[in-house]
């Protein structure tokens, strides 16, 4: 999740379990301890690919934020025994963990476990949602003026998880929703993700990676009678072959579990994480090689982030227009039709 709501849900757990001896000290600290996870964007690890791939790595990881964790306690306990350590272990641990927890709810992936394992993403929640950050905010902002009157965080704390809760839920339907469609053209089991669209759990997109096309579907909960509508896309197989001839490129399709796109551009191989953001506005390409000379088609270099594309000003307002089901949101174009139209 983004910055500002991790800093909130630590608070707000800041609060909850230190709060009536610590006051606002408790918010404090929870906000920052809840931010500490994220300090690995600090970290450069060589190359576009390697910082993308390593970030929520070993700082995410509960292998390495429980033991923090003890460490943590043991140092606060010293230098403020105004808790027990039991008190202050629990502050430390329920902060740091939730954060990575959190993470996990969203696309970008998190190692949860690292070094072991791939990593792990529940595509339920965007990454930037007012309506899981918002009643944590508005119970941090009660307790910054009452500090001691903790009701205020345990409800929304308690409004939070609900609606993370609802996101689950919300996915599960959708699945419901849009496999009968998928099994008419044969792609029923084919991989899948199933995920929300911008800032909202009411409208949701389903990526499919069927044998010879990437299969796209926008669905929500206010779409009426609006037949479901597949949108195709290229796959690129001879590109997505020399990407796996390249370190960093089977780096990248660990990574994403090989929700990518390919394209052969003239500064090199193009390689686009389609999990994040939307058709026509993803802000992870990556060039993994340049054209070589010779019977090799490619030549490797040291991986590089190209300009992230512009998002249109009119996009916000094409999103809440298919939210509503008022219009048809065309993914290849980024554009509206009518609900009578097809995207083409």
């Amino acid at each position: 999740m983004d910055s500002v709501t991790q800093a909130a849900l630590g608070a707000a757990l800041g609060a909850a379990i230190a709060g009536k001896t610590l006051g606002r000290s408790a918010l404090l600290g929870g906000a920052l301890l809840g931010t500490l996870p994220d300090m690995d964007v600090l970290i450069d690890y060589g190359s576009a690919v390697a910082n993308f791939t390593q970030h929520r790595g070993f700082s995410h990881s509960l292998l390495v934020l429980l033991p923090l964790s003890i460490v943590l306690a043991w140092f606060f306990h010293r230098w403020r025994p105004v808790l027990s350590y039991r008190r202050w272990f629990a502050f430390t641990a329920i902060v740091l963990i939730t954060h990575p927890l959190l993470d996990t709810f969203t696309t970008y992936g998190t190692q949860l476990f690292w070094p072991l394992g791939r990593p792990l993403a529940i595509n339920s929640i965007f990454i930037i949602d007012p309506m899981y950050t918002l009643p944590l905010l508005l119970a941090i902002a009660w307790t910054l003026w009452r500090p001691r009157q903790l009701g205020a965080v345990a409800i929304g704390l308690t409004l939070s998880t609900a609606y993370l809760g609802w996101t689950l839920v919300a996915q599960q339907m959708i699945a419901y929703k849009v496999t009968p469609a998928l099994a008419a053209v044969g792609a029923e089991r084919a991989p899948r993700m199933i995920q929300p669209m911008p800032l909202s759990t009411l409208l949701w997109r389903v990526t499919v990676m069927a044998d010879d096309q990437r299969l796209e579907i926008v669905t929500g909960f206010l779409d009426g009678d609006m037949p479901l509508r597949i949108e195709r896309f290229d796959r690129h197989p001879d590109l997505e072959a020399a990407t796996r001839q390249l370190l960093e490129g089977q780096r990248l399709i660990w990574f994403t579990q090989g929700f990518l796109n390919y394209a052969e551009r003239e500064d090199g191989l193009a390689v686009t994480d389609i999990r994040l953001g939307v058709p026509g506005a993803h802000p992870f390409t990556f060039i993994l090689a340049e054209p070589a000379d010779g019977d090799a088609r490619w030549q490797t270099i040291p991986s590089y982030q190209i300009n992230r594309p512009a998002i249109r000003e009119e996009l916000l307002g094409a999103l809440w227009q298919r939210i509503t089901g008022a219009t048809v949101l065309c993914l290849a174009t980024l554009e509206t039709r009518q609900r009578n139209e097809h995207c083409g």
